[in-house]
């Protein structure tokens, strides 16, 4: 019984833990980069895209196709980096609770 009472606080403990971590996520800035630079998309690990920047030599009408794969590789870049940083702040947040593996928190 006491097992189980220890794994109750540690699930209150867990979920506080999870609620100042999505918080923390909307802080947590990356940036995609694609073409060299010239576009660029910046989100939040939660996935709120924040700004795009685009190169002004890439507004040309003949350039829009262009423009649109470097605008989706960007956001895509940028949506794997906050991925990246979304596991990183689950897995120092579940590392010292001793939680059993696959239980698909991360």
């Amino acid at each position: 019984m006491a097992d189980f009472l220890g794994m109750m606080k540690q699930a209150a403990q867990l979920q506080s833990k999870m609620q100042e971590m999505q918080e923390e996520l909307g802080n947590v800035e990356v940036e995609g980069i694609s073409g060299g630079g010239m576009v660029a998309v910046r989100m939040t690990a939660k996935m709120e895209v924040k700004a795009v920047k685009i190169d002004p030599s890439l507004m040309k009408a003949e350039d829009r196709e262009i423009l649109e794969d470097l605008l989706v590789t960007a956001h895509n870049d940028a949506r794997r980096k906050a991925e990246t940083a979304m596991q990183e702040k689950m897995q120092a947040l579940t590392g010292g609770l001793g939680l059993p593996p696959g239980l698909g928190l991360t």
